[in-house]
């Protein structure tokens, strides 16, 4: 009894730890998608690859770990968002709005930042490489 026991265990416990982690609420996500509306939602880890999420309000949304792969977030209102890890690359920020948002970490290489309102927002070791950007007040290198 207890060899099998130990048998399933020996079987079940690497097949969780291989599979991946999702933390997004998949109604969240859906949400999102169909009415532009996701205030306070829990997207963390969620594929949002080539998403029109123009004018979206994400305000204070969980995005740790989201793909945003050019993804046209143009006048989105991402304020207080926690975009910790995420992958911007590629991404149309125009007009968004990213006041006290946490871009930690995220990748935003290639992405296009047009006029972005970046007051209060926290860009430690976010990944700027070949991003264009215009009218919106980050500096590249230094210190």
């Amino acid at each position: 009894m207890k060899l099998s026991i130990f048998a399933g265990a020996a079987i079940a416990i690497p097949l969780a730890l291989a599979m991946p982690a999702q933390a997004e609420n998949p109604a969240h996500v859906q949400q999102l998608l169909e009415t532009n509306l996701c205030q306070g939602c829990d997207l963390s880890g969620a594929d949002l690859t080539q998403a029109h999420l123009i004018g979206a309000d994400l305000r204070d949304a969980n995005l740790q770990g989201a793909t945003l792969f050019e993804s046209n977030l143009e006048g989105a209102d991402l304020s207080r968002a926690d975009l910790t890890g995420a992958n911007m690359t590629r991404a149309f920020l125009t007009n968004a709005l990213l006041e006290n948002a946490t871009l930690d970490e995220a990748n935003l290489t290639e992405a296009h930042i047009y006029f972005a309102e970046v007051t209060g927002a926290s860009l430690l070791n976010t990944d700027l490489t070949q991003a264009d950007i215009v009218g919106t007040p980050i500096n590249v290198g230094g210190d």
